[in-house]
């Protein structure tokens, strides 16, 4: 039998990522393929810098979209950053402050972790202390917005602890950056990372990064060569870097660099800030339907997250399977928790073209119904009206 052309379903995606697509950048994506150094081309990365950079909020020649996911952003600061024998204080709250130590170990330098309790902001009074204690340090890294609890922590108040002790910044904005507010010069953030496929609306694969003149530094001036070829940023800066003539380094990925101009000119064509307020207001008609069933959040409100809602699953109920109901009955999809969360609670994510009110409701009447049938002790008919009441 020929295997066929494949025709995914139309899924209403609110799990932790990818977010749903807008269509315009699918349309974007679609359009004739040109060479990666023709001129028009280059015309186009030059635009998607500037849009970056109004998004980062920086001012930092070095803003430009990694070829590959969030993780190969991650990666690309860390290895261009930390060399051997380098103390890195690492803050983790949740599974992806974890992947930051891994990414220290294999740089071949040492990870002191400041460890906070999952579903909480990284304390800044812990990051203190452990940068009192080891003197020798020269990085602080953390999370931002951590993806596997919905918590958000305090970057410029972590940024400013890390810079009185002479240490530089690695910030994880992969489910921040278009969703909640993220100044990266304002914060005085050396070096962040993001995501193309959370708040943006874009598809997965790119990471946009950005590097201040501090990181720069370091990475020009560095003892020991970058242990990745392709993510050494003094290869990639020639490729990336200013004017027309551009040397070639690696085939970029060209349809969908398309995408993320299209999703950041969407996003300069909202506004930053009416973004931000789209899905602070839309997570509020979420957590008003939330509350009136009586379910409840993980994190606290001070440190909650609009874009990514982390609810726990009522005792008796199974995870999986009412994952698995929502998707075939309402071709709805949400996350599940990760780690030590993991069979606990459910994240939904409200992220980029997803945080609409539309897809508020659906989510809230899918639950309420989903979990009625399996035997949830919950507010039954409420949640949708509540919300409602909000958004209005």
């Amino acid at each position: 039998m020929p295997i066929r052309s494949f025709h995914p379903p139309q899924r209403t995606l609110m799990g932790p990522g990818p977010s749903d697509v807008s269509p315009r950048v699918l349309e974007a994506m679609s359009r004739p393929t040109i060479g990666h150094l023709d001129p028009r081309f280059i015309e186009m990365m030059d635009e998607i810098k500037q849009l970056l950079q109004y998004t980062f909020q920086t001012k930092n020649e070095l803003t430009m979209p990694v070829s590959g996911p969030g993780s190969a952003g991650m990666e690309t600061c860390f290895v261009n950053l930390v060399q051997p024998g380098d103390t890195v204080v690492v803050c983790q709250n949740g599974v992806f402050g974890g992947r930051m130590k891994e990414n220290v170990e294999r740089c071949g330098a040492t990870a002191i972790m400041v460890e906070n309790a999952w579903g909480e902001a990284v304390d800044p009074g812990r990051l203190e202390d452990a940068l009192k204690k080891n003197g020798a340090a020269k990085l602080v890294a953390f999370v931002h917005a951590e993806t596997s609890t919905g918590a958000q922590s305090d970057a410029k108040a972590l940024v400013d602890i890390a810079h009185r002790h002479d240490c530089l910044t690695i910030v994880d904005a992969v489910t921040s950056l278009g969703g909640t507010p993220l100044k990266v010069d304002d914060w005085g953030i050396d070096a962040v990372y993001s995501g193309s496929q959370k708040c943006l609306s874009c598809t997965p694969g790119l990471s946009p990064v950005s590097f201040g003149t501090r990181a720069l530094d370091v990475i020009k001036n560095r003892k020991h060569k970058v242990q990745s070829w392709f993510m050494d940023l003094n290869l990639v800066m020639a490729y990336w870097g200013s004017g027309a003539k551009r040397a070639y380094h690696h085939t970029a990925p060209i349809n969908a660099l398309y995408g993320l101009h299209e999703a950041l000119v969407i996003l300069q064509d909202e506004g930053l800030e009416s973004a931000w307020h789209r899905h602070q207001r839309n997570h509020e008609a979420l957590r008003a339907g939330i509350e009136a069933m009586g379910l409840s959040f993980v994190v606290k409100p001070e440190a909650r997250l609009p874009q990514l809602n982390s609810i726990n699953i009522p005792a008796g109920i199974d995870d999986a399977a009412v994952r698995k109901e929502l998707l075939t009955s309402y071709q709805l999809e949400i996350g599940a928790g990760l780690g030590a969360m993991a069979g606990k609670v459910w994240r939904i994510g409200l992220m980029g073209h997803t945080s609409n009110p539309r897809n508020v409701l659906l989510c809230l009447g899918a639950l309420d119904d989903v979990l009625s049938r399996a035997g949830a002790r919950i507010n039954k008919g409420v949640a949708v009206a509540a919300a409602s009441k909000v958004l209005s």
